[in-house]
């Protein structure tokens, strides 16, 4: 089996005004890393940056419009199947009430509750690099 392709994915790490809390959606089981948490976001198409696919994804999924965002962090991961590259950012604001637009699940989760979710491997990080932001704001 030859090289296999990159799949480039913007997601948001939507957080709540108190900046305690952030938004999950949670993995639908008949999907790749389904049964799992993630943070919500989607595949980046031909010609959009990934802070348009973002804002897509978002409106599209959660009918909310991100307001204010910052880059996070860029991670590679390889699964057996499929390299992914994730495009996170923090989205500190936003217009709209976030609704399960593809009858998703979803919670607003205690930032200090991540390391206790169970999310694909190439999210764990996510959860320190949040911290380490929120002390640098």
């Amino acid at each position: 089996m030859g090289e296999h392709s990159t799949l480039v994915v913007a997601a948001g790490v939507i957080l709540d005004n108190t900046k305690t809390k952030t938004l999950l959606s949670f993995r639908h089981a008949h999907l790749d890393q389904g049964g799992l948490w993630e943070y919500p976001g989607g595949k980046v198409e031909a010609g959009e940056t990934a802070l348009t696919a973002l804002s897509r994804e978002l409106e599209e999924e959660l009918a909310i419009t991100p307001i204010k965002t910052s880059p996070l962090s860029v991670i590679k991961h390889t699964y057996s199947e499929k390299t992914v590259e994730l495009h996170f950012f923090v989205v500190e604001t936003f217009s709209g009430q976030p609704t399960a637009m593809e009858h998703q699940v979803f919670e607003w989760c205690e930032l200090k509750q991540l390391a206790n979710m169970e999310f694909p491997a190439a999210n764990q990080p996510i959860a320190g690099q949040l911290q380490e932001w929120l002390l640098k704001q």
